[in-house]
């Protein structure tokens, strides 16, 4: 693993015109709203600035049925502590801390080659799972108008798809940037006698055995004192959180994504007891062997 670039060359690996669309689903995974996008992040200045456009084309207010573009311009040549990158350009920003009573969410983003997927999970003011969009984009030399066929629709995320054995590496860089901790992960997800899920999850020297119950594309993990919803999500990307944060318990927010067959990343945001953002971990993991047997 290469040594962690500054945070802003980081950045720069983000640079070119995405074309795709925001998907927004409930927290049972129910189709809200999709809208055509394009985001252009451009250099300026040698560098130094970023010019960031964010291009939605929405329904027009004239009853005429096309699409009006509605942009958004920001500039900026520094970053706030709410986001951090990793080396190849994906990143996490939101909220820093949790608190009871205020509205709470993060972005999750992941990229591979000439596509990225992002995520973003929002919580309402009483703590709950209130929506999730899907963000899917390709990188295009266009930068006008829309073409959905640049972001081919793709199946959900299935549980066949999930089951086996994974191994990889971690990467867990901290919001004080303090040295990166690396390390191998394996996970292990089967069936058992009961139909339910079983994911072994080996971080290190850690060994965490969870299971969860399975009803369509949700998969609940039901047995902690925080129980956690896995939705699985079209173009194999996958969304991890609590369904109701509860105060005084630590947490995690994670994406992840099946980019290609055997081949996933996840990102997981921690909190702690707190409620404070503690940590930001990318994973890269390969299917090292199918697993469709009960166990």
């Amino acid at each position: 693993m290469e040594a962690l670039r500054s945070q802003w060359d980081c950045l720069l690996e983000n640079l070119g015109v995405w074309q795709g669309s925001f998907t927004s689903f409930s927290p049972q995974g129910e189709l809200l709203e999709d809208t055509p996008t394009i985001v252009s992040l451009q250099g300026l200045n040698d560098n130094k600035t970023i010019r960031q456009l964010v291009r939605r084309y929405l329904p027009s207010t004239h009853s005429t049925g096309k699409l009006e573009p509605q942009d958004l311009v920001l500039e900026y040549s520094s970053l706030n502590r709410s986001i951090l990158f990793f080396n190849n350009g994906a990143f996490s920003q939101g909220s820093m801390q949790f608190a009871p009573f205020a509205e709470f969410g993060a972005e999750l983003g992941l990229i591979a080659s000439d596509r990225r997927l992002r995520l973003l999970q929002m919580y309402n003011c009483n703590s709950g799972l209130q929506k999730i969009t899907l963000i899917r984009e390709q990188l295009t030399s266009e930068n006008n108008n829309p073409n959905p066929s640049v972001v081919p629709e793709e199946p959900n995320l299935t549980v066949d798809d999930l089951l086996g054995e994974w191994q990889g590496q971690a990467v867990t860089i901290y919001p004080d940037l303090r040295s990166p901790d690396i390390y191998p992960t394996k996970l292990q997800i089967y069936l058992n006698d009961a139909g339910r899920l079983v994911q072994q999850l080996g971080f290190g020297d850690r060994t965490i055995t969870s299971s969860a119950r399975i009803d369509g594309k949700c998969l609940y993990f039901d047995q902690g004192s925080q129980p956690v919803q896995v939705l699985l999500l079209p173009n194999g990307a996958s969304s991890n959180c609590p369904l109701q944060i509860k105060n005084g318990q630590a947490f995690i927010l994670e994406v992840g994504w099946m980019h290609a067959p055997g081949q996933r990343q996840r990102m997981i945001r921690s909190y702690d007891a707190k409620g404070g953002w503690v940590s930001l971990t990318l994973v890269t993991e390969s299917k090292i062997a199918a697993e469709r047997v009960s166990r």
